[in-house]
Formats: C-alpha cells, sequence, structure tokens
C-alpha cells in the first residue's frame, strides 16, 4: 500500500542526500526497508547498524511497521567533544 513519508537528513545523510528533508512515496513497510530504498537512492554510505531509526519524534526498531503520514529520522553517529 502507498503512503506519504516525510524523511528528515541530519548530517553526513544530508550532506550525501543533498538535502535537508524530502517527502516521499512509497511502499516501504518498515524503517528498514525505507532505509535500504534511500540508501540505493541517494548512495548513502552509513550501514543500518551505524544508524538509529526515529518515527514521530521516538526511537524505534527497525522493523517498526510505518503508517502514512509518519515523520522519519535516521540518527547517524555524532561526533564532538
Amino acid at each position: 500500500m502507498m503512503k506519504t513519508l516525510h524523511i528528515q537528513y541530519f548530517a553526513l545523510l544530508r550532506e550525501q542526500a543533498g538535502m535537508s528533508e524530502q517527502q516521499l512515496h512509497c511502499e516501504a513497510l518498515t524503517p528498514a526497508q525505507l532505509y535500504e530504498q534511500l540508501r540505493a537512492e541517494h548512495a548513502f554510505s552509513l550501514s543500518p547498524g551505524q544508524l538509529r531509526a526515529v518515527v514521530n519524534e521516538e526511537f524505534v526498531n527497525w522493523e517498526h511497521i510505518l503508517n502514512d503520514g509518519d515523520r522519519v529520522v535516521f540518527i547517524p553517529p555524532v561526533a564532538g567533544g
């Protein structure tokens, strides 16, 4: 079933996507499926194991079921001191 998701990008993912956010019409059921689709589209260098998935401002596991209208963020590693 086709759904509309609102994706936000930060740090390295924002640089690699060339944008800070995107609205996507897709059939991905989970953050894992969504990230694989986005990784193919934007040639992201980070593996899922290097990221945390956030849906509607809550950390979720990679098999969380996505719904139409969800806001999704993949949080990359944060460097700093």
